[in-house]
């Protein structure tokens, strides 16, 4: 679950609280469980939300965005790469971008769930994750790092 906080909150301070907080959160809502689901996928979607709750206190909230050109696709071609070189740089996305990224990329969340979650829509939701991954393209290709991960 730490990994998680951390993915989604960069700060190992705030997301160690945030961590904290959803265990507190997890106890005193544990006779609220109902058994719908399993109690990991229930414990993963309190941690979610309180990460989502910390980065809104913090007004850094995913807006809709409206640009006027289309990003190119980018290279879905099979990448080996290193996995703390990808964390780096989705870490360096800006917050937003980083959020959609690792909420569908990472935790499996749809797109429609995702929608729900951010409280945005779920076109926002699906362009966000298209410019990150764009985005995490030219950090790579950027860094020099993209040049060594052809296998």
């Amino acid at each position: 679950m730490y990994n998680i906080c951390r993915r989604m909150i960069i700060n190992d301070e705030e997301a160690q609280d945030v961590l904290q907080n959803s265990f507190i959160d997890i106890f005193t809502k544990l006779k609220m469980f109902k058994f719908e689901s399993t109690p990991g996928a229930w414990i993963k979607r309190i941690v979610v939300n309180n990460c989502i709750n910390h980065l809104r206190s913090r007004k850094l909230i995913i807006k809709e965005l409206n640009f006027d050109y289309e990003i190119a696709d980018c290279h879905d071609d099979d990448i080996e790469l290193n996995v703390t070189v990808i964390y780096n740089a989705i870490g360096l996305l800006p917050e937003g971008y980083r959020v959609v990224f690792n909420l569908y990329a990472v935790e499996g969340y749809d797109h429609g769930e995702i929608s729900e979650i951010l409280n945005i829509s779920e076109s926002t939701s699906k362009s966000q994750y298209s410019r990150a991954k764009s985005k995490l393209y030219d950090i790579l290709r950027t860094s020099g790092n993209l040049n060594n991960i052809y296998s």
